[in-house]
């Protein structure tokens, strides 16, 4: 038992990738009988047969989001570039997606670069 039954590093990379191949996909079985017998999973409510109502009217339009007006923003961006003096031109201005996890990154990205 104390001497290896190999030394052949080909054979020894097989063997251990076929191990590791066959518990991931065990795993994986795992998972998905886990997904068919889940007893916290949403169940699916039971389709009920009910008289055909009216249509509801749309909602109004003021009931939607107020449209911003972007004009003092992009005005000022346009000033902001102009006393920079490079030469820039301004070709679009787009706004940008405002999640919790970009701010943040943002954030971090000019703490690190203005000293």
């Amino acid at each position: 038992m104390g001497h290896p039954v190999t030394t052949n590093p080909i054979i020894i990379m097989v063997i251990n990738m076929t191990i590791v191949f066959v518990v991931l996909i065990a795993l994986s079985f795992v998972i998905r009988l886990i997904h068919v017998i889940d007893p916290t999973g949403k169940k699916k409510p039971e389709a009920k047969v009910a008289p055909k109502a009216a249509p509801k009217k749309a909602a109004p339009a003021a009931a939607a989001a107020p449209k911003v007006d972007n004009n003092v923003n992009i005005a000022v961006i346009a000033a902001a570039v102009a006393a920079y003096g490079a030469g820039y031109k301004i070709v679009t201005v787009r706004p940008i997606e405002q999640t919790n996890w970009k701010v943040g990154g943002r954030a971090v990205a000019l703490q690190n670069t203005v000293c």
